[in-house]
């Protein structure tokens, strides 16, 4: 108890912890970013300055080498210089946008958002207005954050699917844990009754009840065989589904009151596909007993059995008071059920049967006060 405890209040701790330093990170390239472009922007107030000394300097004086250097050093950040004439230069671009007056146009404006203009002088006199955009640098730069917050995406789902992974298989182990312990605990009680029904059928003690009664003992046997299988890697055989069906209906027709009016519908003919009969058995047997529960012993509960390209479909349906819409979610998982008295096992592992052991598809289609329909698809091949 103490040890779930602490992992009760380590995961929102180690959770809030992370949160923190990608807050950190974030926050830290954020600065980097700003300081990065107060740099460039710096940058280019110097390379400013300098086309201002070019520009206003006399032809016939040399300007030096630290003015040469400083046009030499931008050799990335693109340029355009509007002159008071009407006339622009460009720099540090891959294409010629002077004819084209629009696009040049939607460039000056695009600039002047990344960064404020610089208005070149000489005195008081404006000798033309600089607009520069964005280094290839500082762009590549920007999405830094987006490619940081998509590793954690990543890394969190890794580690989300890592956790349900085992969570689940943790869960399998106790079923089957549970289940073999089951059939174990049945075992001897089982073996005892059918010897005193060995017993009564020797002494010719009521015939007809001791057939009926070791008919009954077959299928507690088959459901402790059920029980041990649980966990195991269950082999597929060859079965006549609509046949086997039937057979599964008739056992349970004639132990089910008058009350429950259980049919059987399908206009196909014998079909055989990969089955394991038992563990069918145990499903159907299940969706059957959980429809009679729905409708509190009274009803009409229908068996019907469907193909479509890939699958055979067996439908259960009955005309209870369905499944509420925020539970239809939590059915199948396992321990959770609706009636007061249920272990919440059943469609947990008529579930994990179909879906992993034939690996076909459960569907549950519900609605409140019309009743409930499940399919169980199970592959042709």
């Amino acid at each position: 108890m103490k040890a779930s405890n602490k992992l009760f209040y380590a995961r929102p701790l180690l959770i809030s912890i992370a949160l923190v330093i990608v807050g950190l990170i974030l926050w830290n390239t954020h600065n980097f970013l700003r300081e990065f472009k107060k740099e460039a922007q710096d940058k280019m107030s110097i390379w400013a300055t300098a086309q201002s000394q070019f520009m206003g300097a006399d032809p016939n004086v040399p300007l030096g080498d630290l003015v040469l250097k400083i046009f030499q050093s931008n050799t990335k950040t693109p340029m355009i210089l509007s002159h008071t004439d009407g006339t622009y230069s460009f720099n540090n671009f891959d294409e010629d946008i002077s004819q084209n007056v629009e696009k040049l146009e939607r460039v000056m404006e695009r600039f002047a958002k990344e960064n404020p203009p610089i208005k070149i002088k000489e005195g008081e006199t404006v000798l033309a207005t600089l607009y520069y955009g964005e280094s290839p640098n500082l762009k590549k730069l920007r999405y830094f954050p987006l490619a940081l917050l998509l590793i954690l995406a990543l890394f969190s789902a890794v580690v989300y699917f890592a956790l349900k992974l085992e969570k689940v298989a943790a869960q399998n182990i106790l079923w089957a844990s549970m289940a073999k312990e089951t059939a174990h605990q049945l075992a001897t009680p089982l073996s005892a009754l059918m010897g005193w029904n060995s017993l009564l059928i020797e002494r010719g003690i009521s015939p007809e009840i001791s057939v009926e009664i070791n008919k009954d003992l077959e299928r507690l046997s088959t459901i402790s065989n059920r029980f041990s299988s649980i966990g195991l890697e269950t082999g597929l055989e060859k079965v006549a589904l609509i046949e086997t069906t039937q057979e599964g209906i008739k056992y349970l027709s004639d132990r089910f009151p008058k009350s429950i009016d259980l049919q059987f519908k399908s206009q196909l003919e014998s079909h055989k596909i990969p089955l394991n009969k038992p563990l069918y058995f145990w499903c159907l047997e299940n969706l059957i007993k959980n429809s009679a529960d729905a409708m509190k012993g009274h009803g009409t509960i229908i068996v019907q059995i469907l193909k479509n390209k890939k699958y055979m479909v067996v439908s259960v349906q009955d005309h209870g008071p369905g499944i509420e819409k925020k539970h239809l979610k939590k059915v199948t998982d396992p321990g959770f059920s609706t009636k007061k008295s249920g272990w919440g096992l059943g469609l947990s592992l008529t579930k994990r049967i179909v879906t992993q052991f034939h690996k076909g598809i459960l569907k549950i289609h519900s609605e409140t006060n019309k009743g409930t329909r499940i399919e169980m698809h199970f592959p042709l091949v």
